[in-house]
């Protein structure tokens, strides 16, 4: 019965006439709808039906079927499951496989058909890989339903009758992958142990392991038992991957994708070089297939910033208000410096009123002074507090560090705060004693920790901290972790509701009330508050006090009254009667716009537009504008400001595309970015708050540095990584997320890893109607719905692995055809770039420019990352055919690092001439083209455009390293030496 169902599916697909096509949802909003056909898969995995007749395939996470001969595939799912990994029952009748529909990985199958989608696992926890009994009574899984923690990825049993779940291994070793025994007996996996992945087995009856194989310097994965007991696995290394049995090669040259082969008779199926192959004994053949795919180039009407109008502007960047323990004052950090204002309402009155960049104020107990983070000494970041009468401020650290978060003992002696020495905020929990300024270090380096809050004895202090489910993915959900502050003492978690992240650690909480008995954090969206005991003991859930967005809560000494953010207001609840107002904040500022006319004149133009060099050009500039460019004429330099430039070529302001400002190098690194010739920043990834405010302190010309592009958060789905994420716990909550992206006005949504397709659709919706795009890790159904953007070539995914490469970074034509198709933007971020870049101008690791950057970050330049120089073999050069086919293709490339160290943008230039691009085409990528996809008039030197312009030494079209040797930077229309750049960073000599 079963060959003959298989044998119609077969002759009805191969008709066409068998298979409806899925119900698929259409791109939001109006867009131009482009089909093709491809007939390469990349990270793609292939099932063989038992009779040997069909197989199905993942193609970019949705379900095909295609003809064991070859043939155009059907597909059976719509794009919105994020489908895995098909395995094929038993009797042939029904497909499992793993995916990502409402937000987290579970177990499903479907009929033969396309018909009858069944969910068979659920709740907080990822279910993967799944593999069929031999019997096809159970499914074998990878999980991390132990449980939160220091949990692991292990081998679990689904029942197919009863729906119980049993646990086949319990170890650390991230257990994945799982292949049945020809007699079911046993279940093989890869784990990781003592260093490396290798191949190990479990009896079921006994639960006895035993090893398979194991290889030095090999990674082994994906092993799969043939039915005549043959274990066929995949090994790679940083120069191969490749099929083995039992110890030998099979599979060439080939590049072999790291899932399990699918067995057929004698022989067996599996994907390499991006095609499905079959293998006979010594016999290989390619089943060719092809796939149509669709993609949508969305219309909408983009916003665009105002350069020009120098009419007042509300101030939306509100970074941390504090409120005072009387309750009477509100202190926050906007437009680079501290403020103050009544809780009444009023204009805010500006404390500090410097150059300097100031960031995280808290009140002292008795209200009479502040604390807070800046580098107005000159150099990086330290604490300062500000006698609020007398308005004098001392510096309290001295630190190689730098100190952020700053929160006042209960007793008014000791002032606790994280200490940042690494990348994307990894600090050390510290307290100072007020006094002395002695430094305790309570706890070394953390992963990008929130801010501490101290209990009402001092005896602890409670802080955000990732909880992860386990080592093979990075996420986790939010939770307390309380320190005590007896260095002698361990940390413990405390846990308000299990498996519910608070939103965010930046400003989500947790905020300890003055009298010790609550906490308040934001989860869903809201603000929430829960009663505790000592140590931070959860004594009851939490509670909603708002229905609106909220962020930051800070208490009065009463804890009764608290402040938090929604959107762009700061707002006063009183929690007794939750009764709750608006603090009126009444800040202005105006766009700093430079007046008169400046005369450039240089010996080389390259303006982006035409691949030449002019020579001996008169740049004109009205204001911030360019309004002519002409020959040179000597008369000229007698009429406005001349900016002689003679040896010089002037070229666009580079556009840094993808960089994430952090409050921790401060001002700094504002001035590096120009100082490297960076005239434009694109920050795709920030806190709520903080990058708004970033935007709007260069707007105003009060931080020195290129303009900013914008977004708030990183959307994930209920468990996060970064601190600069959030976890959004449901539909109602991402829909407040959104309504705070439209009120601070955000240049750009990113929707990161964890953000199920169907939502990422309507995050696509709503920013295309406030005329900003979208951007995000993804490629498919990213380039279905209208995401308009691409970051990094690689980089994180949820499935761990990437959907746009392959192993050893090959992208196939699936991935270059849907970039190029919809013509979107790809930031490629060629992480390992700075390594050969040195290699090649090893004087620019003494560069005078590096010293703007804290110490840890100067080091990581001069000494390289031994992640990024693992990338630098077959995976590097992979990485560079695949950008060169993409860019070939007709997809806008975009010149982005991930970095704050500007000198990698020069870097990730130089690399796209090594990936075959032209030396201008490379320069545009970080000029016109990232221009064009911010909507900004720049990235070319023409009469009307903003006046970005970087004068450097040689010429960048006959060597693309000359982008580095910046000389003279012009960013709006202000003028600035690089040199002076540099020393108006330095601290004061002693």
């Amino acid at each position: 019965m079963m060959m003959r169902a298989m044998g119609l599916l077969a002759v009805l697909l191969a008709s066409g006439a068998a298979i409806a096509a899925p119900t698929m949802l259409p791109p939001p909003g109006e867009a131009e709808r482009i089909a093709f056909d491809v007939s390469q898969g990349t990270s793609m995995s292939v099932s063989a039906s038992p009779d040997g007749r069909m197989l199905a395939i993942d193609l970019q996470g949705s379900l095909w079927l295609v003809p064991a001969a070859g043939g155009r595939a059907t597909l059976i799912t719509d794009h919105f499951n994020d489908a895995r990994q098909p395995a094929w029952s038993p009797d042939g009748k029904r497909l499992a496989y793993f995916g990502y529909r409402e937000g987290g990985y579970d177990l499903w199958t479907v009929d033969a058909d396309g018909s009858n989608p069944r969910r068979l696992t659920d709740g907080a926890y990822d279910d993967r890989e799944p593999a069929w009994s031999p019997d096809g009574r159970m499914i074998a899984f990878a999980s991390d339903r132990t449980g939160p923690g220091e949990a692991a990825y292990n081998i679990w049993t689904l029942d197919l009758a009863s729906g119980a779940l049993k646990q086949v291994t319990n170890t650390a070793g991230e257990d994945r992958m799982p292949s049945w025994s020809p007699d079911g007996r046993e279940l093989a996996y890869a784990s990781a142990r003592g260093g490396k992945t290798a191949l190990w087995a479990t009896t079921l009856a006994t639960g006895a392991e035993r090893s398979l194989r194991a290889v030095e310097g090999q990674r082994l994965e994906a092993p799969s038992w043939g039915p005549d007991g043959r274990l066929a696995y995949v090994a790679s290394d940083a120069a191969s991957s490749r099929l083995e049995i039992d110890g030998t090669v099979v599979s060439g040259k080939e590049n072999v994708f790291p899932f399990r082969v699918s067995w057929a008779g004698k022989g067996f199926h599996y994907v390499s070089d991006g095609l499905i192959r079959r293998r006979d004994g010594g016999t290989v053949k390619t089943v060719p297939f092809q796939a149509r795919l669709d993609v949508s180039i969305p219309r909408y009407a983009r916003a665009k910033r105002d350069f020009d109008s120098t009419a007042p502007r509300k101030a939306l960047g509100i970074v941390k208000p504090a409120l005072s323990p009387d309750a009477s004052q509100l202190a926050f950090v906007a437009l680079g410096d501290v403020w103050l204002v009544p809780v009444a309402g009023g204009k805010p009155v500006n404390l500090t009123n410097d150059a300097a960049l100031d960031a995280d104020v808290a009140w002292s107990p008795d209200g009479k002074s502040l604390v807070y983070t800046s580098d107005k000494a000159g150099g990086l970041p330290q604490l300062y507090i500000r006698d609020v009468a007398a308005g004098t401020d001392r510096q309290l650290t001295r630190l190689d560090t730098q100190p952020l978060g700053a929160a006042w003992s209960p007793d008014g002696t000791r002032i606790a705060f994280i200490d940042v020495d690494g990348m994307w905020g990894v600090a050390g929990v510290c307290f100072v004693d007020v006094a002395t300024g002695k430094v305790t270090r309570l706890q070394a380096s953390l992963g990008q920790p929130g801010s501490p809050s101290w209990s009402a004895d001092g005896k602890h202090l409670a802080i955000a901290l990732s909880y992860k489910y386990s080592a093979s993915f990075r996420e986790g959900t939010n939770q307390l972790l309380i320190i005590p502050t007896d260095p002698a003492q361990k940390p413990f978690w405390q846990i308000p509701a299990t498996n519910v992240s608070m939103d965010t650690r930046g400003g989500g909480g947790p905020a300890w009330s003055p009298d010790g008995t609550k906490m308040a954090a934001i989860y869903d969206g809201v603000l929430k508050i829960w009663p505790v005991g000592a140590g931070g003991t959860t004594l009851g859930p939490p509670r909603s006090y708002s229905s609106e967005i909220a962020y930051f809560p800070s208490w009065a000494a009463d804890s009764r009254h608290l402040t938090y953010q929604s959107a762009e207001k700061v707002m006063l609840l009183d929690i007794e009667t939750g009764v709750s107002r608006e603090i009126p904040i009444d800040l202005q500022y105006r766009l700093h716009k430079p007046e008169g006319r400046t005369i450039v004149r240089v010996s080389g133009l390259i303006d982006s537009v035409s691949d030449a060099t002019q020579r001996n050009k008169d740049i004109i500039i009205e204001g911030n504008r360019i309004v002519a460019i002409e020959d040179s004429d000597p008369a000229r330099a007698t009429t406005g400001r001349f900016i002689d430039g003679t040896g010089l070529t002037a070229i666009p302001g580079l556009i840094e595309h993808h960089a994430h400002a952090q409050k921790d190098f401060g001002a700094n690194a504002h001035r590096a970015w120009l100082a490297y010739g960076i005239t434009t920043l694109r920050d795709p990834g920030n806190q709520p708050y903080d990058g708004v405010e970033d935007r709007e302190a260069a707007e105003a010309g009060v931080r020195v540095g290129p303009r900013v592009y914008t977004n708030g958060p990183l959307y994930e789905w209920q468990r996060v990584y970064y601190k600069m994420g959030v976890a959004v716990s449901g539909p109602a909550h991402l829909e407040r997320e959104l309504d705070r992206a439209r009120r601070l006005k955000y240049d750009v949504l990113k929707s990161y890893v964890r953000m199920p397709d169907l939502y990422q659709r309507r995050i696509v919706e709503a920013a295309h109607a406030m005329g900003v795009p979208v951007t995000g890790h993804e490629i498919y159904p990213a380039a279905y719905t209208g995401v308009d953007a691409t970051e990094h070539l690689g980089a994180t995914s949820r499935r761990g692995y990437s959907p746009k490469q392959g192993p050893m970074a090959m992208a196939y034509e699936d991935v270059i055809q849907l970039f190029g198709k919809s013509r979107r933007v790809l930031t490629p971020t060629n992480f390992g770039a700075l390594i050969g870049y040195l290699e090649k101008t090893p004087a620019l690791k003494d560069d005078p420019r590096l010293s703007l950057y804290p110490g840890w970050a100067q080091t990581s330049v001069r000494q390289p990352n031994p992640m990024f120089a693992q990338l630098r073999g077959a995976s590097f050069a992979g990485a560079l055919k695949s950008l060169k086919a993409i860019h070939d293709a007709g997809a806008m490339i975009t010149a982005g690092t991930d970095s704050p160290i500007a000198l990698n943008l020069h870097a990730e230039i130089a690399s796209y001439v090594d990936a075959g691009l032209t030396p201008f085409q490379a320069l545009q990528a970080a000029t016109v083209t990232p221009a064009r996809a911010l909507n900004l008039d720049a990235g070319t030197l023409e009469a009307g455009k903003l006046a970005d312009i970087v004068l450097v030494a040689g010429d960048p079209r006959a060597d693309i390293g000359n982008t580095v040797n910046t000389r003279i930077v012009i960013s709006n229309g202000r003028v600035f030496m690089v040199d002076e750049l540099v020393r108006m960073a330095a601290p004061p000599a002693p």
